[in-house]
């Protein structure tokens, strides 16, 4: 007996700056991400890649890649089609999210679902952190016009 349709596995799910393509076929997937750490809220990260690697299936599929935001609003969503021949082939899907808004802090979530049946649902905090201030009685350092090796003026 033949199957005509097997429900792939997911084999792996990543989070990422940027994903490559090497002349051989092999990816090169560059910052994976944990978590997003940002200076100040509302930002906005101008790429954000979800890197999906699929197997074990036969049969036409449909991907759906999802960003929620803490409030469970979802902030993007693609969708993908894709086709497994046989058990043993996989299939490689990058979704990649443009200009993202991350409005506040909190638990942000990338959902990656097949044929409307969630395969994984992972966290990606984001962190609002504070730069230090400048210490009491201390001056910002100014930039020497004159060069970064020049001596300061007044020393």
């Amino acid at each position: 007996m033949n199957a005509t349709r097997i429900l792939p596995d997911l084999q792996c799910s990543l989070l990422c700056d940027e994903v490559r393509q090497e002349v051989s076929g092999n990816f090169i997937l560059l910052g994976i991400i944990a978590y997003v750490r940002v200076p100040q809220l509302p930002i906005t990260a101008l790429k954000l890649c979800v890197f999906n690697r699929w197997t074990a299936g036969v049969g036409q599929f449909t991907e759906t890649v999802r960003l929620v935001a803490p409030d469970e609003a979802v902030v993007r969503q693609s969708q993908v089609r894709f086709a497994l021949q046989d058990a043993t082939h996989n299939a490689t899907n990058v979704t990649l999210f443009t200009q993202v808004e991350f409005k506040v802090a909190g638990t942000y979530y990338i959902e990656v679902l097949v044929d409307d049946v969630m395969k994984l649902r992972f966290p990606v905090p984001v962190h609002l952190v504070q730069q230090p201030a400048a210490g009491a009685g201390q001056q910002p350092q100014r930039p020497n016009p004159k060069g970064p090796d020049a001596p300061q003026e007044g020393a």
